[in-house]
């Protein structure tokens, strides 16, 4: 590693054991003053919380040094701009050392994202989380930039970084949403394209390879042809050219339009109940509001997810009044203590 390189990974270590010392990772009591410090600095880098102007300011000033890490890899692979080389890697040191903070402050606030797990356990399931994962993968690959291939590909991890910002906000949430709820039928669907790629590879090779030895010289060669035709893609470098190969083709596409309309089709209906959903506080029923309730959130489901509340009540939750605003609940939004959740009881609809 460069000297540079060297000094960045020094001064990461070094805030990394200052987080962690004087009992930080056994449950040792801590001054008033220090928690207040810790949980205020836990409200402004926790993402997607309107209701604090500074946490939307620091959303904003992360996603703009996430974009601007991510321009400057992209521009570096052009040899035309060979001479802001000292430029680019200024910037990237400097928004590295960026994400170095913020993921030291993620791991020291952990037990306010999980406070029902103890400040070490806390901790660790931060580290282990997905979201832990892509901040450590957003740090490692400057460290290991002119080392082995692998560490250079992960800077694409940067990308899932901004990903994972946009994730907790409704616009980009939404789509999350969508996807995870469906993920069972999606992945059905899935299951389904892959077994009808592999039987017509091999279907394909079966036919094609005494005709074309050189093109179809095994199964992964059917793989990749079945591959961008099922998919509608068609790239032509490898295509039938005897009778009953062509007609199995044929039969293939058809089956690729309906193998991609499937997937598509279980999105868009995704999207459809996720908005009839957002739109039900708006058409409730004079005879539902005997139903509706307001509920105060105390500690039993303080840092749990609404997905969790509702399952384990049999409930739903229309909407959260926290402070002075007025949220969306979505599947991992985290409740907190004293919220308002406004809910129906299930059980009564039925």
């Amino acid at each position: 590693m460069r000297l540079s390189q060297c000094r960045l990974w020094y001064y990461f270590l070094k805030m990394l054991s200052c987080s962690i010392s004087d009992g930080e990772w056994a449950d040792v009591p801590e001054d008033q003053e220090k928690m207040k410090l810790k949980e205020k600095i836990f409200n402004i880098i926790q993402i997607g919380d309107k209701s604090n102007p500074i946490s939307r300011m620091f959303d904003i000033f992360i996603t703009v040094t996430i974009v601007a890490n991510i321009l400057v890899t992209f521009l570096q692979t052009f040899d035309e701009l060979a001479f802001l080389t000292t430029v680019f890697k200024g910037v990237e040191y400097v928004t590295i050392f960026i994400f170095c903070v913020e993921y030291i402050f993620r791991i020291w606030t952990a037990e306010y994202l999980y406070p029902d797990k103890s400040r070490g356990r806390s901790r660790l399931r931060f580290l282990v989380s997905f979201d832990g994962i892509v901040d450590f993968l957003t740090i490692v690959p400057v460290f290991f930039l002119s080392g082995f291939v692998i560490f250079r590909m992960l800077r694409v991890a940067r990308i899932f970084h901004l990903f994972r910002l946009n994730a907790k906000y409704d616009s980009f949430n939404v789509i999350t949403t969508v996807l995870y709820e469906k993920r069972n039928q999606i992945i059905s669907s899935v299951f389904i394209v892959l077994i009808l790629m592999l039987a017509s590879s091999l279907c394909m090779y079966s036919v094609e390879h005494d005709a074309q030895p050189t093109v179809f010289r095994n199964a992964f060669s059917g793989i990749w042809w079945s591959m961008s035709t099922l998919l509608t893609v068609g790239y032509g470098d490898i295509y039938p050219i005897t009778p009953l190969g062509r007609v199995m083709a044929i039969c293939i596409a058809y089956l690729g339009v309906g193998a991609v309309a499937i997937p598509t089709g279980i999105i868009s209906a995704g999207f459809v109940e996720q908005y009839q959903r957002k739109s039900n506080i708006s058409g409730l029923k004079n005879e539902d509001i005997k139903e509706i309730a307001e509920v105060f959130v105390d500690k039993k489901y303080a840092g749990k997810t609404v997905q969790d509340m509702e399952e384990a009540n049999q409930l739903t939750v229309f909407l959260i009044l926290r402070e002075d605003f007025s949220i969306l609940p979505q599947k991992d939004t985290i409740l907190r203590m004293n919220d308002i959740i406004v809910i129906r009881d299930e059980n009564e609809n039925s």
